[in-house]
């Protein structure tokens, strides 16, 4: 049942711009870990996380890459206008939209608006190519895009665009941002904001977690500028939810029903994708959902007992009768206090904004312990944000 109340400022906590941490460490794998079982809570080196998982886990990765999505046009009368790609307009799948050639429309924010009127075009020049930009629907912040030459938006965009780094850094995009702000396995193109809590997972940490008997899989989640918005409603639940693109492959929901052990999440996306992934079953058992989107209530709105290994084999029934490789669509689903867990029992995620529904879904996870959680990384000059610390919530 979905909740009829949650006080946004019960979810909120003095996070103080010194604690926000503006640049990544020199080795990724070299933050602090915030240990959380059982209701106890120990502070580690991430480079012992191999250790404190439990035996036979699996860990689920998200692989999106993170696009060149702001970009930077100048009119002739010098005003400089901001344009930000967030999705494209008629399609849901952002990569295979970037790999198109001649034109493409996309649901942008759009930065000194008042600036660029009806019927302006705006032109930026770039290796090999001139992109084009003009109004499909200003009211809605809809763009039109057109470029020259035999090259995809991709590349067009690679050449002239820049890698978003979230608002609050408060700082340009840097060399070292090219790098650091994509996880070293970043693979189908469409982010706009990278999956923060495998950012830490560097080459040594793979080859640890393989000595451990450790498995690592992988989904795609999109991420969208939204995962920034913050909550604005004194009633978080009336917050509008953003929503998302994920794939899934037929083989990677194969290894997930005949996976026996633990199942980690790395990050709040892949959790995300994870429930997600249970209530679409959910949906086909019932008769409710012919195509794989999921509502923000749905899960406080459609109540199931079937297991997760359940619904999954639901979901590999659907895909075998369309004859389909993969599962791809969208979800909005909002994780707030009061939802249980279907098929998880662990997170690895970085510490949270302030009243953001990221944290919203941490005190889903461990009710009101968050607060003890972040009041001890705040005590033992944790980082927090995107480039900041680590935590392991097991559950």
């Amino acid at each position: 049942m979905k909740p009829s109340y949650i006080d946004i400022k019960d979810f909120d906590y003095l996070l103080p711009e010194d604690k926000i941490a503006k640049y990544p460490l020199e080795q990724r794998s070299l933050s602090k870990l915030l240990y959380y079982h059982q209701g106890k809570i120990g502070h580690e080196k991430f480079t012992n996380l191999p250790e404190l998982l439990p035996e036979k886990c699996m860990l689920v990765f998200n692989n999106t890459r993170v696009i060149e999505a702001r970009l930077n046009f100048k009119k002739v009368t010098g005003a400089d206008i901001e344009v930000f790609l967030l999705n494209p307009a008629h399609h849901e799948n952002a990569t295979s939209v970037l790999e198109a050639k001649g034109e493409s429309i996309w649901e942008c924010m759009i930065g000194n608006k008042k600036r660029w009127k009806e019927g302006d075009v705006l032109i930026m020049k770039g290796k090999g190519s001139s992109l084009t930009a003009r109004w499909k629907d200003r009211e809605n912040d809809i763009v039109q895009f057109e470029y020259s030459g035999d090259q995809s938006l991709q590349e067009v965009i690679q050449g002239s665009g820049s890698l978003p780094i979230p608002p609050y850094l408060n700082r340009s995009t840097e060399t070292i941002d090219l790098t650091r702000y994509q996880t070293i396995f970043a693979q189908l193109k469409g982010s706009v904001a990278a999956p923060t809590a495998a950012l830490h997972f560097d080459e040594h940490m793979y080859k640890k977690l393989a000595q451990k008997g450790i498995k690592c899989e992988y989904l795609t989640l999109h991420v969208g500028a939204g995962t920034f918005k913050p909550v604005s409603t004194d009633n978080a639940i009336d917050h509008i939810m953003h929503k998302e693109y994920m794939i899934f492959s037929k083989e990677f929901i194969q290894r997930l029903v005949e996976h026996e052990g633990p199942l980690i999440a790395v990050g709040t996306t892949s959790l995300r994708s994870l429930e997600s992934l249970y209530w679409f079953g959910v949906g086909l058992k019932k008769g409710v959902l012919q195509r794989f989107h999921i509502d923000q209530y749905f899960p406080y709105e459609n109540e199931s007992e079937i297991t997760y290994q359940e619904s999954l084999m639901i979901v590999l029934g659907w895909i075998e009768k369309n004859q389909v490789g993969f599962l791809e669509g969208t979800s909005s689903i909002y994780i707030v206090p009061g939802y249980q867990l279907k098929g998880l029992h662990g997170i690895i995620t970085n510490f949270h904004q302030p009243q953001s529904t990221l944290l919203l879904l941490i005190a889903a996870l461990v009710g009101e312990d968050w607060k003890r959680i972040y009041n001890e990384a705040l005590e033992n000059n944790y980082r927090f944000l995107s480039y900041g610390d680590s935590s392991l919530l097991l559950f």
